[in-house]
Parts: C-alpha cells; structure tokens; sequence
C-alpha cells in the first residue's frame, strides 16, 4: 500500500512537472502574444497626460516581443492618486497593466502626504517621452507680463487643486513676494484655459510648455500668454529668456526648497507598472519604450502632431523618483509649511 501510494505521488508530482514547466519557461514573446496591455490614466481625456499616454499607447506594443495590444482606459481621481493606487494594490502584477500618474506624487510622498498610502519608489518605471518643464502663465490682458508683475496687486489664479497648480504659486508668494490668489476647485486645466479666456482669473499656476505648445499653438502665436516662470532644473531650449523659479530665490537655503518643488518635472509624463511584474517582463517592457522613442517613424509623428520628446529611461526616472524620496528632512518639512496641506484634485492635467 505504503509503495503504490509513492508510486502514485511520484507520478502526480511529474505530471505536475510537465504541465507546469512550459509556464515557468514562458519566454516574454510567448506570454505577451495575443494579449492586452491596459494602459492606465490618471486623469480624464484631453491633458497632458492623456495625450502623452494615448501618443504611446499607439506604437509601443509594436517593440514588445509578441506585438500585444495596448489600449488607454482613463481612471482619473485624486490627482491621479486613484489610479496608481489601484495598480499598486489592486490590477494584474504579470506586465499587463501599465500606468501613468502625476509627476508630482513622489514630493508629495516625502512631505508625508498622508492621501499618498502606497511606495512611488516601489513602482517598476518603463520610461518617461517627455522631460518638459512646467510654465506659469498670464492671459495677455491681465496687465501681468513678468514675475515682478504679480508682486504689484492680488493676481487670480487658476488650479485645479493640491497640484503643482497650486503648489507652484504658493512657493512663489512665500518665497519670491508674489501675490497669486489661488482660486481651486476647477475640474481640470481645459477649465481653467477657459476661465483665463472669460476673465475669471488672469494666471493659470502650472501647465506644461510642451502642452501650450501642442494644445494651445494659437494662443502662443497670438501672444495670448505671457510666460512668467518656467518650473524646471534647466532651461528649456526654447524658453531662453523666462527666469527658472529656482533661479529667483533670494538665498542658497530658498533655492533649495524650489529645486525641490522643481525636481518632479524631471519624473515627466511616468509610465510604471506594479511592484511584483517579473524582471524579465520589466526589462522588455523598458527595451521597448527605449527602441520606440528612438524610431524615426515614431519621432516624425510625434514632431507632426505637435509632440516634443524628450524622452528620459525607465531607470533614470527610478533614480529621480528615489532622490526626491530622500531629500533632507529640513528641506522637505519648510516645503510642507510653505505648501500646507495639499487637497486631492480630480480632474484634467
């Protein structure tokens, strides 16, 4: 008895073997063939973010090995916080799901955010098409042409929330003299791009120079904007005479904050998945972006569409996301004072 009874589990246990190996010997071809990639958004339709995204989304299955499908589906919330939450906690940890969030979440996480409940650190990062510095902008008729401008009177300001939207301004009152009056609650920067053009406020707090550039060409053509501040830790090529905020600290330990609060530009339009998604599928998943950005094809149509890549790799955006985490206790504490506590926006960046 005892011997049929190994008998019989020596060869449930080899069955097993076989059935199994293949699927730990999967190659990364094989899995991906035939399969879906859920490409996560942050934010609903139109931002930045989305447009990046969907941008993607369309050549980057073609460098995965198998050709899967990759299909944009929007889960705004929280300012993104609701979508890479629930890849961190909730979706597939097998490289079929790939988000994208606010550049903005790792300096929340090392001001002690407390809406921030997962490791930004944690997530696998894939790469990131654009390091584009953010701008504060003016509507033309406001009167406000230059920084030194927002000094003189209250400025209206559009935000959409505890973004950098209002993030940026709050700094610059504290620390530059200006005197925005942050007006929040709009659903998302299309809101506030309409605000300016009614009259409600005469500065929209943060939007990316290279989303003017894609979305809004008219307005830069017709001088519409005045660009006061662009939000970065260099200058963008062709922003040669808009002061960098950091620049216009007034000493060393001031700059360090705005070099802070500018450092997240860097982290750009991220594109991550979950902790958990095999090494193996994350590195393909990186040589993919890395191959597509690189592709003459992909580079002509994002030219064409308006689209600047400036494209950063899966692990220089790991590395930066890790710095900001670790910044200096006394640096991160005089940012959250100057901040405060920073409310969850909902809508469209």
């Amino acid at each position: 008895m005892g011997r049929r009874r190994s008998s019989a589990l020596l060869a449930l246990g080899f069955s097993l073997g076989l059935v199994t190996s293949p699927a730990k010997a999967q190659s990364v071809e094989q899995f991906y063939r035939g399969k879906t990639i859920d490409l996560i958004i942050g934010y609903s339709p139109g931002g930045t973010y989305d447009i990046y995204a969907r941008l993607v989304g369309r050549f980057l299955g073609d460098y995965i090995p198998g050709k899967p499908r990759v299909v944009p589906r929007n889960m705004p919330g929280a300012g993104s916080r609701a979508a890479a939450g629930w890849i961190y906690n909730i979706g597939p940890k097998d490289g079929t799901v790939i988000g994208t969030g606010d550049q903005s979440l790792a300096v929340e996480q090392a001001m002690g955010d407390k809406g921030i409940m997962i490791d930004v650190s944690r997530f696998q990062y894939i790469g990131n098409p654009a390091v584009d510095n953010n701008t504060t902008a003016a509507w033309h008729t406001s009167g406000i042409k230059t920084i030194d401008d927002a000094k003189l009177r209250d400025v209206p300001t559009g935000a959409t929330g505890g973004s950098t939207s209002s993030q940026y301004p709050k700094a610059m009152n504290a620390l530059l003299g200006t005197r925005f009056k942050i007006i929040t609650g709009y659903p998302g920067g299309n809101e506030v791009n309409l605000a300016l053009e009614k009259g409600e406020v005469a500065v929209r707090g943060s939007n990316a120079w290279g989303s003017w550039k894609a979305t809004r060409a008219d307005w830069l053509r017709d001088q519409k904007i005045n660009i006061l501040v662009q939000i970065g830790l260099t200058k963008a090529p062709d922003l040669p005479d808009v002061p960098l905020m950091m620049d216009l600290a007034k000493n060393e330990d001031d700059r360090a904050v705005l070099k802070l609060l500018s450092a997240s530009v860097n982290v750009g339009r991220p594109l991550f998945v979950a902790p958990g998604v095999p090494a193996e599928r994350v590195k393909a998943l990186r040589d993919a972006f890395d191959t597509m950005v690189r592709d003459p094809i992909f580079i002509e149509t994002a030219k064409r569409e308006g689209f600047d890549i400036n494209p950063s790799s899966g692990e220089d955006v790991q590395q930066v996301v890790r710095d900001i985490i670790a910044t200096p206790k006394p640096i991160v504490e005089r940012l959250q004072t100057i901040i405060g506590s920073i409310e969850q926006n909902t809508g469209t960046r």
